[in-house]
């Protein structure tokens, strides 16, 4: 047999055999890739996570601004940066206090990034 009959061959094989025996569409929709994309988006920043995690784990489960800005160790303008963008994906809510605004967890948004991957 030759090389290009040998070709003919087995690409005639595997045009007949399904490619990895996956029959049935699966996974994420567009929609919901796009929804996903744009939560890990917002959580995927060191600052971010690290504002989540000080705010998990403050008294109350709420911080105000004015005590997440030491824990980071950045200008307050580029903390409320990162809190607006976590604000903006659900992930936490704000509340005026006077001057101070003050930031709590959302724990059903929280749950929607754990559940992507499960």
């Amino acid at each position: 047999m030759t090389a290009s009959a040998a070709t003919d061959v087995r690409a005639s094989l595997l045009a007949e055999a399904p490619c990895c025996g996956i029959t049935t569409p699966g996974g994420l929709t567009r929609e919901q890739a796009e929804t996903s994309a744009a939560l890990l988006k917002a959580v995927a920043d060191p600052v971010r996570l690290r504002l989540l995690s000080i705010i998990r784990d403050s008294e109350g489960g709420e911080a105000c601004v004015c005590d997440l800005t030491p824990a980071v160790g950045l200008a307050q303008p580029t903390v409320s940066h990162h809190l607006k963008v976590l604000t903006e994906a659900g992930l936490i809510e704000r509340e005026k206090r006077g001057t101070w605004a003050w930031y709590r967890l959302l724990p059903a948004r929280l749950e929607d990034v754990r559940s992507i991957f499960s």
